[in-house]
Protein backbone atom coordinates (compact mmCIF):
# COMPACT_ATOMS: atom_id res chain seq x y z
CA UNK A 1 0.00 0.00 0.00
CA UNK A 2 1.74 3.03 -1.29
CA UNK A 3 0.58 5.42 1.53
CA UNK A 4 1.41 7.88 3.69
CA UNK A 5 0.44 9.13 7.05
CA UNK A 6 1.12 13.19 6.36
CA UNK A 7 4.76 12.77 5.51
CA UNK A 8 5.32 13.35 1.99
CA UNK A 9 6.11 9.86 1.24
CA UNK A 10 4.21 9.99 -2.26
CA UNK A 11 5.60 8.94 -5.35
CA UNK A 12 6.64 12.01 -6.95
CA UNK A 13 4.44 12.42 -10.15
CA UNK A 14 4.47 15.75 -12.30
CA UNK A 15 1.21 16.29 -14.02
CA UNK A 16 -0.18 19.46 -15.17
CA UNK A 17 -3.13 20.94 -13.40
CA UNK A 18 -6.37 21.68 -14.53
CA UNK A 19 -7.45 24.77 -13.01
CA UNK A 20 -10.34 24.88 -10.66
CA UNK A 21 -13.54 26.33 -12.31
CA UNK A 22 -16.66 27.76 -10.75
CA UNK A 23 -18.03 24.91 -8.29
CA UNK A 24 -14.30 23.10 -8.25
CA UNK A 25 -11.78 22.72 -6.10
CA UNK A 26 -8.25 21.92 -7.18
CA UNK A 27 -6.40 18.80 -6.99
CA UNK A 28 -4.40 18.04 -3.46
CA UNK A 29 -0.50 19.19 -4.63
CA UNK A 30 1.83 16.67 -3.41
CA UNK A 31 3.11 16.50 0.14
CA UNK A 32 0.21 18.94 1.17
CA UNK A 33 -3.18 16.53 2.49
CA UNK A 34 -3.06 18.34 5.53
CA UNK A 35 -4.58 21.24 3.87
CA UNK A 36 -8.81 20.63 3.82
CA UNK A 37 -10.10 20.88 0.38
CA UNK A 38 -12.46 23.55 0.44
CA UNK A 39 -15.26 24.73 -1.85
CA UNK A 40 -14.87 28.61 -2.76
CA UNK A 41 -17.81 30.36 -1.96
CA UNK A 42 -19.85 32.01 -5.21
CA UNK A 43 -18.73 35.77 -5.18
CA UNK A 44 -21.92 37.38 -4.59
CA UNK A 45 -23.43 40.11 -7.09
CA UNK A 46 -22.61 43.68 -6.63
CA UNK A 47 -25.63 45.52 -5.17
CA UNK A 48 -28.40 47.33 -7.52
CA UNK A 49 -27.57 51.04 -7.11
CA UNK A 50 -30.07 52.78 -5.21
CA UNK A 51 -33.03 54.25 -6.80
CA UNK A 52 -34.33 57.47 -6.32
CA UNK A 53 -37.90 55.69 -5.27
CA UNK A 54 -37.34 57.18 -1.25
CA UNK A 55 -41.12 56.04 -0.74
CA UNK A 56 -40.42 52.43 -1.87
CA UNK A 57 -37.54 52.35 0.04
CA UNK A 58 -39.21 52.58 3.10
CA UNK A 59 -41.78 50.71 2.56
CA UNK A 60 -39.40 47.75 1.66
CA UNK A 61 -37.75 48.84 5.08
CA UNK A 62 -41.00 48.36 6.77
CA UNK A 63 -41.67 44.51 5.61
CA UNK A 64 -38.11 43.40 6.42
CA UNK A 65 -38.49 44.79 9.78
CA UNK A 66 -42.51 43.09 10.36
CA UNK A 67 -41.61 40.22 8.68
CA UNK A 68 -38.02 39.60 10.58
CA UNK A 69 -40.23 40.12 13.86
CA UNK A 70 -41.71 37.07 15.68
CA UNK A 71 -45.73 36.27 16.25
CA UNK A 72 -45.04 37.34 19.53
CA UNK A 73 -44.02 40.34 18.92
CA UNK A 74 -46.32 41.18 16.05
CA UNK A 75 -49.31 39.91 18.48
CA UNK A 76 -48.20 42.49 20.91
CA UNK A 77 -47.83 45.40 18.35
CA UNK A 78 -51.18 44.69 17.48
CA UNK A 79 -52.32 44.74 21.42
CA UNK A 80 -50.98 48.09 21.91
CA UNK A 81 -51.80 49.56 18.57
CA UNK A 82 -55.57 48.38 19.20
CA UNK A 83 -55.07 50.19 23.08
CA UNK A 84 -53.83 53.30 21.53
CA UNK A 85 -56.40 53.38 19.30
CA UNK A 86 -59.25 52.98 21.64
CA UNK A 87 -57.56 54.79 24.55
CA UNK A 88 -57.37 57.58 21.90
CA UNK A 89 -60.75 57.40 21.04
CA UNK A 90 -61.95 57.36 24.57
CA UNK A 91 -59.93 60.82 25.34
CA UNK A 92 -61.16 62.15 22.46
CA UNK A 93 -64.73 61.51 23.37
CA UNK A 94 -63.73 62.38 27.10
CA UNK A 95 -62.68 66.06 25.37
CA UNK A 96 -66.05 66.53 23.48
CA UNK A 97 -68.36 65.61 26.24
CA UNK A 98 -66.45 67.89 28.93
CA UNK A 99 -66.52 70.52 26.76
CA UNK A 100 -70.10 70.32 25.90
CA UNK A 101 -70.73 69.97 29.83
CA UNK A 102 -69.10 72.87 30.53
CA UNK A 103 -70.82 74.95 27.48
CA UNK A 104 -73.72 74.72 28.80
CA UNK A 105 -73.30 75.57 32.74
CA UNK A 106 -74.38 79.14 33.65
CA UNK A 107 -71.59 81.30 35.12
CA UNK A 108 -72.45 83.96 37.81
CA UNK A 109 -70.68 86.67 39.64
CA UNK A 110 -69.52 85.42 43.16
CA UNK A 111 -70.40 88.65 44.71
CA UNK A 112 -73.80 88.64 43.07
CA UNK A 113 -73.22 91.92 40.83
CA UNK A 114 -74.20 91.87 37.02
CA UNK A 115 -71.45 91.68 34.29
CA UNK A 116 -71.34 92.45 30.81
CA UNK A 117 -72.70 89.60 28.68
CA UNK A 118 -69.41 90.07 26.51
CA UNK A 119 -67.27 89.45 29.50
CA UNK A 120 -68.57 86.52 31.04
CA UNK A 121 -68.64 84.88 27.63
CA UNK A 122 -64.98 85.59 27.53
CA UNK A 123 -63.89 84.39 31.10
CA UNK A 124 -65.97 81.54 30.77
CA UNK A 125 -63.89 80.53 27.46
CA UNK A 126 -60.73 81.12 29.03
CA UNK A 127 -61.93 78.56 32.01
CA UNK A 128 -62.85 76.10 29.74
CA UNK A 129 -59.76 76.50 27.30
CA UNK A 130 -57.77 76.17 30.66
CA UNK A 131 -59.21 72.88 31.94
CA UNK A 132 -59.61 71.51 28.99
CA UNK A 133 -56.12 71.92 28.12
CA UNK A 134 -55.11 70.05 31.44
CA UNK A 135 -57.41 67.61 30.94
CA UNK A 136 -55.87 67.09 27.89
CA UNK A 137 -52.25 67.04 29.06
CA UNK A 138 -52.81 64.32 31.89
CA UNK A 139 -55.32 62.22 29.48
CA UNK A 140 -52.29 62.17 27.33
CA UNK A 141 -49.88 61.29 29.97
CA UNK A 142 -52.33 58.90 31.74
CA UNK A 143 -53.11 57.14 28.37
CA UNK A 144 -49.05 56.71 27.81
CA UNK A 145 -48.30 55.25 31.40
CA UNK A 146 -51.18 53.00 30.88
CA UNK A 147 -50.47 52.05 27.51
CA UNK A 148 -46.83 50.80 28.08
CA UNK A 149 -48.26 48.94 31.48
CA UNK A 150 -50.56 47.24 28.12
CA UNK A 151 -48.04 46.42 26.35
CA UNK A 152 -46.26 44.69 28.55
CA UNK A 153 -49.21 42.85 29.83
CA UNK A 154 -49.85 41.75 26.19
CA UNK A 155 -46.48 40.54 25.50
CA UNK A 156 -47.00 38.07 28.47
CA UNK A 157 -50.42 37.56 27.15
CA UNK A 158 -49.14 36.47 23.99
CA UNK A 159 -46.22 34.53 25.41
CA UNK A 160 -48.85 32.88 27.40
CA UNK A 161 -51.52 32.05 24.44
CA UNK A 162 -48.38 31.13 22.31
CA UNK A 163 -46.89 28.60 25.01
CA UNK A 164 -48.65 25.20 23.01
CA UNK A 165 -47.34 26.49 19.74
CA UNK A 166 -44.20 26.63 21.11
CA UNK A 167 -44.25 23.34 23.01
CA UNK A 168 -45.24 21.92 19.58
CA UNK A 169 -41.94 23.15 17.93
CA UNK A 170 -39.50 21.82 20.79
CA UNK A 171 -41.34 18.56 19.90
CA UNK A 172 -41.16 18.53 16.05
CA UNK A 173 -37.77 19.77 17.01
CA UNK A 174 -36.55 16.36 19.02
CA UNK A 175 -38.65 14.58 16.46
CA UNK A 176 -36.50 15.43 13.36
CA UNK A 177 -33.40 14.89 15.32
CA UNK A 178 -34.32 11.18 17.26
CA UNK A 179 -37.61 9.56 15.97
CA UNK A 180 -41.00 9.60 14.75
CA UNK A 181 -42.22 8.05 18.15
CA UNK A 182 -42.55 10.61 20.30
CA UNK A 183 -45.62 12.62 20.22
CA UNK A 184 -47.35 16.06 21.37
CA UNK A 185 -50.04 14.96 23.26
CA UNK A 186 -51.36 18.79 24.09
CA UNK A 187 -53.64 19.45 26.84
CA UNK A 188 -56.11 21.91 27.98
CA UNK A 189 -58.94 22.82 26.31
CA UNK A 190 -60.68 21.65 22.74
CA UNK A 191 -59.57 25.04 21.15
CA UNK A 192 -57.99 25.41 17.78
CA UNK A 193 -54.42 25.19 18.75
CA UNK A 194 -55.31 21.46 20.30
CA UNK A 195 -57.00 20.34 16.81
CA UNK A 196 -53.76 21.31 15.29
CA UNK A 197 -51.50 19.25 17.79
CA UNK A 198 -53.61 16.04 17.39
CA UNK A 199 -53.53 16.84 13.68
CA UNK A 200 -49.87 16.71 13.88
CA UNK A 201 -49.83 13.21 16.16
CA UNK A 202 -52.21 11.82 13.67
CA UNK A 203 -49.68 12.87 10.80
CA UNK A 204 -46.50 11.50 13.05
CA UNK A 205 -48.52 8.58 13.36
CA UNK A 206 -49.16 7.74 9.66
CA UNK A 207 -45.67 8.43 9.37
CA UNK A 208 -44.09 6.17 11.20
CA UNK A 209 -46.40 3.62 10.31
CA UNK A 210 -44.94 3.91 6.71
CA UNK A 211 -41.62 4.20 7.67
CA UNK A 212 -41.52 1.29 9.89
CA UNK A 213 -43.48 -0.36 7.16
CA UNK A 214 -40.50 0.02 4.30
CA UNK A 215 -37.99 -0.64 6.60
CA UNK A 216 -39.60 -3.61 7.55
CA UNK A 217 -40.53 -4.68 4.22
CA UNK A 218 -36.51 -3.65 3.10
CA UNK A 219 -35.13 -5.67 5.62
CA UNK A 220 -37.40 -8.91 5.39
CA UNK A 221 -37.34 -8.93 1.83
CA UNK A 222 -33.19 -9.02 1.78
CA UNK A 223 -33.19 -11.96 4.76
CA UNK A 224 -35.75 -13.83 2.29
CA UNK A 225 -33.49 -13.07 -0.72
CA UNK A 226 -30.17 -13.94 0.53
CA UNK A 227 -30.90 -17.58 1.11
CA UNK A 228 -31.89 -18.78 -2.82
CA UNK A 229 -28.92 -16.83 -3.75
CA UNK A 230 -26.58 -18.41 -0.99
CA UNK A 231 -28.54 -21.83 -2.67
CA UNK A 232 -27.56 -20.62 -6.35
CA UNK A 233 -23.75 -19.93 -5.44
CA UNK A 234 -22.94 -23.44 -3.88
CA UNK A 235 -24.74 -24.71 -7.08
CA UNK A 236 -22.83 -22.58 -9.57
CA UNK A 237 -18.93 -23.41 -7.52
CA UNK A 238 -20.09 -26.68 -7.34
CA UNK A 239 -20.80 -27.24 -11.02
CA UNK A 240 -17.67 -25.29 -11.83
CA UNK A 241 -15.25 -27.23 -9.65
CA UNK A 242 -16.77 -30.09 -11.69
CA UNK A 243 -13.19 -31.27 -14.12
CA UNK A 244 -15.49 -32.79 -16.28
CA UNK A 245 -17.61 -29.70 -17.15
CA UNK A 246 -16.98 -28.23 -20.66
CA UNK A 247 -15.93 -24.57 -21.50
CA UNK A 248 -19.27 -23.32 -22.57
CA UNK A 249 -20.64 -24.81 -19.04
CA UNK A 250 -17.69 -22.99 -17.02
CA UNK A 251 -18.26 -19.63 -19.02
CA UNK A 252 -22.09 -19.35 -18.56
CA UNK A 253 -21.24 -20.73 -14.52
CA UNK A 254 -18.90 -18.21 -13.73
CA UNK A 255 -21.22 -15.24 -15.46
CA UNK A 256 -23.75 -16.46 -13.67
CA UNK A 257 -21.61 -16.46 -10.77
CA UNK A 258 -20.63 -12.67 -10.92
CA UNK A 259 -24.48 -11.74 -11.50
CA UNK A 260 -25.16 -13.93 -8.45
CA UNK A 261 -22.53 -12.05 -6.40
CA UNK A 262 -23.60 -8.24 -7.97
CA UNK A 263 -27.14 -10.04 -6.43
CA UNK A 264 -25.83 -10.18 -2.84
CA UNK A 265 -24.17 -6.78 -3.02
CA UNK A 266 -27.25 -5.49 -3.72
CA UNK A 267 -29.35 -7.40 -1.00
CA UNK A 268 -26.74 -6.49 1.36
CA UNK A 269 -26.48 -2.77 0.03
CA UNK A 270 -30.65 -2.71 0.93
CA UNK A 271 -30.49 -4.75 4.54
CA UNK A 272 -27.35 -1.99 5.16
CA UNK A 273 -29.74 1.08 4.41
CA UNK A 274 -32.69 0.00 6.26
CA UNK A 275 -30.43 -0.68 9.29
CA UNK A 276 -28.85 2.76 8.80
CA UNK A 277 -32.43 4.87 8.01
CA UNK A 278 -33.45 3.58 11.49
CA UNK A 279 -32.73 5.20 15.19
CA UNK A 280 -29.32 4.84 16.39
CA UNK A 281 -29.48 1.87 18.67
CA UNK A 282 -25.75 2.35 19.97
CA UNK A 283 -24.34 5.58 20.72
CA UNK A 284 -20.23 4.96 21.47
CA UNK A 285 -17.00 7.09 21.51
CA UNK A 286 -15.70 6.69 17.81
CA UNK A 287 -12.43 8.17 16.63
CA UNK A 288 -12.76 8.67 13.28
CA UNK A 289 -9.17 9.18 12.62
CA UNK A 290 -9.05 4.97 14.08
CA UNK A 291 -11.85 4.24 11.82
CA UNK A 292 -10.28 5.03 8.60
CA UNK A 293 -7.12 3.51 9.63
CA UNK A 294 -8.40 0.32 10.16
CA UNK A 295 -10.54 0.76 6.98
CA UNK A 296 -7.04 1.45 4.99
CA UNK A 297 -5.60 -1.28 6.24
CA UNK A 298 -8.45 -3.86 5.19
CA UNK A 299 -8.29 -2.23 1.32
CA UNK A 300 -4.42 -2.15 1.31
CA UNK A 301 -4.42 -5.38 -1.13
CA UNK A 302 -6.89 -3.64 -3.42
CA UNK A 303 -5.22 -0.03 -3.58
CA UNK A 304 -1.62 -1.72 -4.23
CA UNK A 305 -3.29 -4.19 -6.99
CA UNK A 306 -4.51 -1.22 -8.30
CA UNK A 307 -1.70 1.28 -8.79
CA UNK A 308 -3.24 3.98 -7.18
CA UNK A 309 -1.31 6.89 -4.58
CA UNK A 310 -2.87 6.89 -1.63
CA UNK A 311 -2.15 9.53 0.47
CA UNK A 312 -3.65 10.29 4.37
CA UNK A 313 -3.80 12.96 7.14
CA UNK A 314 -5.48 10.80 10.14
CA UNK A 315 -5.86 13.15 13.23
CA UNK A 316 -8.06 12.70 15.64
CA UNK A 317 -11.66 13.44 15.55
CA UNK A 318 -14.05 12.26 17.83
CA UNK A 319 -17.79 11.66 17.11
CA UNK A 320 -20.48 9.96 19.53
CA UNK A 321 -22.19 7.29 17.25
CA UNK A 322 -22.45 3.51 15.96
CA UNK A 323 -19.17 2.09 15.17
CA UNK A 324 -20.52 -0.39 12.58
CA UNK A 325 -22.45 2.49 10.34
CA UNK A 326 -19.78 4.83 11.09
CA UNK A 327 -16.90 1.84 10.22
CA UNK A 328 -19.25 1.27 6.86
CA UNK A 329 -19.41 5.04 5.63
CA UNK A 330 -15.74 5.26 5.25
CA UNK A 331 -15.44 1.98 3.75
CA UNK A 332 -18.21 3.24 1.08
CA UNK A 333 -16.37 6.61 0.76
CA UNK A 334 -13.18 4.73 0.16
CA UNK A 335 -14.37 1.54 -1.92
CA UNK A 336 -16.21 4.81 -4.17
CA UNK A 337 -12.90 6.39 -4.60
CA UNK A 338 -11.28 3.51 -5.75
CA UNK A 339 -14.00 1.94 -8.13
CA UNK A 340 -14.47 5.26 -9.65
CA UNK A 341 -10.83 6.59 -10.21
CA UNK A 342 -8.41 6.36 -13.25
CA UNK A 343 -5.35 4.60 -13.74
CA UNK A 344 -2.31 5.67 -12.24
CA UNK A 345 -4.78 7.77 -10.10
CA UNK A 346 -4.41 8.76 -6.50
CA UNK A 347 -6.61 8.78 -3.49
CA UNK A 348 -6.61 11.25 -0.66
CA UNK A 349 -8.42 10.47 2.81
CA UNK A 350 -8.53 13.00 5.98
CA UNK A 351 -9.51 12.87 9.64
CA UNK A 352 -9.84 15.80 12.18
CA UNK A 353 -11.70 19.09 12.59
CA UNK A 354 -12.96 20.85 9.39
CA UNK A 355 -14.81 23.95 10.48
CA UNK A 356 -14.92 23.79 14.25
CA UNK A 357 -16.14 19.87 13.58
CA UNK A 358 -15.08 16.03 13.26
CA UNK A 359 -14.95 15.07 10.02
CA UNK A 360 -13.87 12.71 7.66
CA UNK A 361 -12.65 13.98 3.44
CA UNK A 362 -11.75 11.43 1.09
CA UNK A 363 -11.07 12.99 -2.54
CA UNK A 364 -10.03 11.04 -5.34
CA UNK A 365 -9.33 11.52 -9.19
CA UNK A 366 -11.49 10.06 -11.48
CA UNK A 367 -13.33 10.70 -14.08
CA UNK A 368 -14.79 14.68 -14.72
CA UNK A 369 -18.55 14.59 -12.48
CA UNK A 370 -20.46 18.20 -13.31
CA UNK A 371 -21.98 19.51 -10.73
CA UNK A 372 -25.40 19.08 -11.34
CA UNK A 373 -24.77 15.47 -11.26
CA UNK A 374 -23.46 15.74 -7.41
CA UNK A 375 -26.67 15.72 -5.85
CA UNK A 376 -27.77 12.24 -7.64
CA UNK A 377 -24.86 10.27 -6.63
CA UNK A 378 -26.35 9.82 -3.19
CA UNK A 379 -29.65 8.71 -4.68
CA UNK A 380 -30.30 4.75 -4.39
CA UNK A 381 -29.07 3.09 -8.10
CA UNK A 382 -26.78 6.08 -9.33
CA UNK A 383 -23.45 6.20 -10.45
CA UNK A 384 -21.58 8.97 -11.70
CA UNK A 385 -21.20 6.89 -15.64
CA UNK A 386 -25.44 7.61 -15.70
CA UNK A 387 -25.73 3.77 -16.46
CA UNK A 388 -27.91 1.56 -14.23
CA UNK A 389 -27.06 -1.65 -15.72
CA UNK A 390 -23.64 -1.96 -15.75
CA UNK A 391 -22.97 -2.19 -12.23
CA UNK A 392 -20.59 -4.46 -12.33
CA UNK A 393 -18.23 -2.33 -9.97
CA UNK A 394 -21.06 -2.08 -7.78
CA UNK A 395 -24.94 -1.62 -6.32
CA UNK A 396 -25.26 1.96 -6.79
CA UNK A 397 -25.71 1.72 -2.95
CA UNK A 398 -22.20 3.36 -1.73
CA UNK A 399 -23.16 7.29 -1.51
CA UNK A 400 -27.05 6.36 -0.14
CA UNK A 401 -25.60 4.39 2.52
CA UNK A 402 -23.08 7.49 3.03
CA UNK A 403 -25.88 10.11 3.35
CA UNK A 404 -28.58 7.57 4.98
CA UNK A 405 -25.44 7.13 7.95
CA UNK A 406 -25.15 10.49 8.02
CA UNK A 407 -28.36 11.79 8.95
CA UNK A 408 -28.67 9.16 11.73
CA UNK A 409 -25.96 10.97 13.45
CA UNK A 410 -27.00 14.26 12.84
CA UNK A 411 -24.51 15.65 10.20
CA UNK A 412 -23.83 16.51 6.99
CA UNK A 413 -22.12 15.47 3.85
CA UNK A 414 -21.11 17.39 1.14
CA UNK A 415 -19.42 16.50 -2.51
CA UNK A 416 -17.48 18.62 -5.21
CA UNK A 417 -16.19 18.14 -8.57
CA UNK A 418 -12.60 18.09 -8.60
CA UNK A 419 -10.68 19.85 -11.23
CA UNK A 420 -9.52 17.60 -14.21
CA UNK A 421 -11.76 14.86 -12.79
CA UNK A 422 -12.86 13.17 -9.55
CA UNK A 423 -14.68 14.15 -6.58
CA UNK A 424 -13.93 15.14 -3.20
CA UNK A 425 -16.56 14.22 -0.31
CA UNK A 426 -17.00 15.49 3.25
CA UNK A 427 -18.84 14.31 6.23
CA UNK A 428 -18.89 16.74 8.95
CA UNK A 429 -20.41 14.82 12.34
CA UNK A 430 -21.76 17.13 15.90
CA UNK A 431 -19.13 17.29 18.26
CA UNK A 432 -19.51 14.97 21.44
CA UNK A 433 -20.16 18.55 23.35
CA UNK A 434 -23.21 19.30 21.08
Amino acid sequence: MSASAGKGADRPRVEPVAPAGPGEVPPTPPGETGTWRRLSAPQQAPAPASGSKLGGSVADGLHRFTDNMSLRARLTLIYGMLFFAAGSLLVLLNYVIVAGVLDNLPFRSSNGQEMDPSEVDFIKSLFIEELLAQLTRFSVLALALVGLLAVGLGYAVAGRALSPLQKITRTARRLSERSLHERIALGGPDDEIRELADTFDAMLERLDRAFDGQRRFVANASHELRTPLAINRTLLEVALSDPEASADLKSVGRTLLETNSRHERLIDGLLFLAKSDRELEVRTAVDMGEVAETVLSQHAAEIDSSGLTARTDLRPAAVTGDPVLLERLVGNLVENALRYNTEGGEITVRTGMYEGAPAVQVENSGPVVPGYEIEGLFEPFRRATGNRVASGKSAGLGLSIVRSVVRAHGGTVSAWPRAGGGLVVTVAFPSPRD
